[in-house]
């Protein structure tokens, strides 16, 4: 690990120790599935399972939510295991620490990490199993280990060609060894070269289940005796309290038990009261029937125009925020520059979607308290329902399911509140389901972002200083100190997970970085992280800016961005990746060498999503058509090129990248969730229009693959999209466009600018 990384990979041991709201993570055993698969098995690490029948199961500590990493991680094992892929499967453990991630130390999905970050823990577990089976196997057919060779879920004699099968060699009992955590360090892994399943498209094992109706999601869980819950939202998004409550109506319902006013001690909700009955459709009727009075509390009156104005007061505060990147003097670097550019850049308030509700089913039992839910976070969240509970975190044990769909949505665990505490409240199981309605009135959105930045080039049109001021809600600080980093002056503490991206690769002699907490957007819509994160919102700024700049000094945009990505200093060996990711994507669409119709353009983007020290190179390059007159524009094509190191799974990494470039243009061109009187104005699919099937352009990928390390492919292509677009439509009718989402009115008003 490089000292960058190390250093990365600390901020993010939050985990440890974390106290949000009293997170003290800890776990009691229970009847669960680690169990089952202990029985007359072999396991060499808490990670995977041999059964008497030659079963391998491999523990996934990762959210599947359709992205197939239960696959990625099985993959991984069989590679070092030799194991049969016919033989693979995997099941989702509880929140038990022994399931703790590898390196981040939680039970976490996000941010691009998995593959990364597990590919050499999971490697070392699947070699530690193939020398134990080896050495078992060598023994049962009476000849030495170091004459033997594993193969498909066998142990091979090399002279003789006998054989026995892994089933037979754990159920002869053969193979016992646990290996402990220095044994594991100390294995030699195989080299690229000698991958056999690493590196091809296998089938992935999720898919059979989820075809044939047997897959298990949280929403499916049924428990005896279960009751159901409907949450009553206020009217606002955050700050209103319940003034009272009449249930004369609901009474009326068949099946309706009780109305539960929510005390959540984790302050996590705010308002909410729980509608219960025998059926769900008892529970929803019950909700609708209930009336409710509130006080709306302070933040009653607030829109995005309200967050704007506040965001535009604290950035021209010099005083406010804190240094994320501190390099040089920017101030007297533009200042003393030949030109001068300045920008403002904003992106709307954004909703996760997935298309499985919300829900969690609790209930307590033996005095432990069981969640079942599909979860991205199920270390927090555990500890969250805990919280809520007044209890220790050890007793709650949270049952991972399969997610239909999380996005960062299920990084926050919200849903376990009103289950666990209507339980409490009514003694009973409580299956809790959010509506469509529900999930958007109150998710934890991706923030409304303000960014301004300046910029200073010198005579030759070189970029010599740069400032980026990015304000906005700090998802971290909602969750706790612990998960807040230091700030570039080490004189407080920061959300580097709302400003990473505009730490960029770019060589410029003068580059500040400030971080600013919009205290009233923290307080009114309470954030969380969605798919991308913050390169979704600073990428979207760096990019623009720096095509702006490439079109002031009237240079090459593709050619402007390789001469500073130069490699010098801290950029190395990024820079360098960054650029053949450029490289391939321009080169792939005809950068240079295509002659474009009239009113379509090319437009370039590279980012490094998601952090410095786990980047993924990406590169875009999209071909935009524009109406000159009314503004309409469409996506033609989208070339995408990423630099990945080493490829686990083709099929899977392409689809990846496909579904991210296109969640990309669909929160670039068509997604917003106004705020209005303190509440988000998006109620379902009719109000809150992602991209459709109409709308999607050609899409080229360029999966870039060598013997580096792997990097994550779920989020990276989400940023680089609405640059890239962006400046497609500048190539084309000469319009720059700096707010998301971009609309054919915003370029229709460029347009008649244009002629005034």
């Amino acid at each position: 690990m490089t000292h960058m990384e190390r250093n990365s990979l600390r901020r993010r041991s939050f985990i440890v120790g974390a106290s949000a709201t009293g997170l003290a993570f800890g776990y009691v055993a229970a009847n669960n599935i680690e169990d089952a698969l202990a029985a007359n098995s072999f396991g060499p690490t808490a990670w995977y399972s041999i059964g008497p029948d030659g079963i391998v199961t491999v523990m996934v500590g990762k959210a599947e939510m359709g992205q197939h990493v239960s696959s990625t991680m099985a993959q991984i094992v069989a590679e070092e295991l030799e194991a049969d892929w016919s033989k693979m499967r995997i099941a989702l453990p509880t929140n038990d620490p022994r399931y703790n991630d590898p390196v981040l130390g939680a039970l976490i999905t996000g941010g691009s990490w998995s593959t990364r970050m597990n590919f050499d823990a999971m490697s070392r577990a699947g070699a530690a199993g193939r020398i134990t089976l080896v050495e078992a196997g060598a023994g049962m057919l009476g000849v030495k280990p170091e004459e033997c060779r594993a193969s498909n879920g066998q142990v091979i004699h090399s002279k003789t060609g006998k054989r026995i099968s892994y089933a037979k060699i754990v159920a002869g009992g053969k193979a016992s060894k646990v290996w402990t955590a220095d044994e594991l360090k100390a294995l030699k892994l195989k080299t690229p070269d000698q991958y056999k399943l690493v590196g091809q498209a296998v089938p992935q094992l999720d898919i059979p289940s989820k075809t044939n109706g047997t897959a298990k999601y949280g929403i499916d869980t049924m428990v005896p005796g279960m009751l159901y819950g409907r949450p009553v939202m206020p009217p606002v998004r955050y700050g209103a309290t319940v003034k009272s409550v009449d249930e004369t109506e609901a009474r009326k319902i068949k099946g309706y038990v009780k109305a539960v006013t929510l005390d959540d001690k984790t302050a996590t909700t705010s308002g909410w009261i729980v509608a219960v009955a025998t059926t769900y459709e008892g529970a929803k009727k019950a909700a609708d029937a209930l009336k409710v009075t509130y006080d709306k509390g302070p933040y009653a009156n607030v829109s995005d125009q309200t967050l704007i104005d506040e965001a535009k007061k604290l950035q021209q505060d010099g005083s406010s925020g804190q240094l994320f990147v501190s390099n040089g003097d920017p101030v007297n670097a533009i200042s003393g520059a030949a030109k001068q550019l300045e920008a403002e850049y904003t992106t709307s308030i954004n909703i996760h979607c997935p298309l499985e509700p919300m829900n969690a089913t609790a209930y307590e039992q033996g005095g432990v308290w069981h969640v079942h839910t599909g979860n991205q976070f199920a270390t927090r969240t555990g500890a969250l329902a805990a919280g809520a509970l007044g209890i220790d975190p050890k007793h709650v044990v949270l049952h991972q399911y399969f997610l239909g769909g999380g996005f960062g949505r299920r990084l926050d665990g919200d849903m376990v509140i009103p289950a666990v505490l209507a339980a409490k409240a009514v003694g009973k199981p409580v299956k809790l389901i959010y509506s469509r309605e529900d999930d958007m009135a109150m998710d934890f959105t991706r923030p409304l972002t303000y960014q301004k930045v300046r910029a200073g080039l010198d005579g030759d049109g070189k970029l010599v200083g740069l400032q980026h001021d990015v304000v906005c809600a700090w998802p971290d600080e909602r969750w706790g100190p612990a998960f807040l980093a230091e700030s570039a002056d080490k004189k407080a503490k920061l959300d580097a997970f709302t400003v990473n991206g505009a730490d960029f690769w770019y060589s410029v002699p003068n580059h500040k970085v400030r971080a600013i907490l919009n205290e009233l957007a923290q307080k009114a819509t309470p954030s969380g992280h969605l798919r991308s994160v913050a390169p979704g919102w600073t990428f979207w700024a760096v990019e623009s800016m720096i095509d702006e700049l490439a079109h002031a000094a009237g240079k090459d945009p593709v050619e402007y961005r390789l001469a500073m990505l130069d490699g010098a200093g801290d950029n190395k060996v990024g820079a360098k990746k960054l650029a053949n990711a450029l490289r391939t994507a321009a080169g792939r669409a005809g950068w240079g060498s295509v002659e474009l119709p009239k009113n379509t353009g090319l437009g370039i983007a590279c980012v490094s999503s998601q952090e410095r020290a786990t980047a993924t190179w990406t590169a875009c390059a999209a071909t935009v058509e524009v109406n000159p007159t009314s503004g309409a524009f469409e996506v033609k094509k989208l070339n995408v090129a990423m630099d990945l190191g080493t490829v686990v799974n083709p099929d899977g990494v392409k689809a990846q990248v496909e579904g991210s470039a296109l969640w990309g243009m669909s929160l670039a061109l068509f997604e917003a969730a106004p705020l209005k009187n303190g509440a988000l104005q998006a109620s379902n699919f009719g109000d809150y229009t992602p991209l459709r099937m109409s709308e999607m352009p050609d899409l080229d990928i360029s999966i870039i693959a060598n013997n580096d390390p792997p990097s994550g492919c779920g989020e990276p292509a989400v940023t680089v999209i609405a640059p890239a677009i962006a400046n497609a439509i500048f190539n084309a009718v000469g319009v720059r466009v700096r707010s998301l989402p971009i609309t054919q009115a915003a370029v229709r008003k460029g347009l008649q600018a244009k002629k005034t």
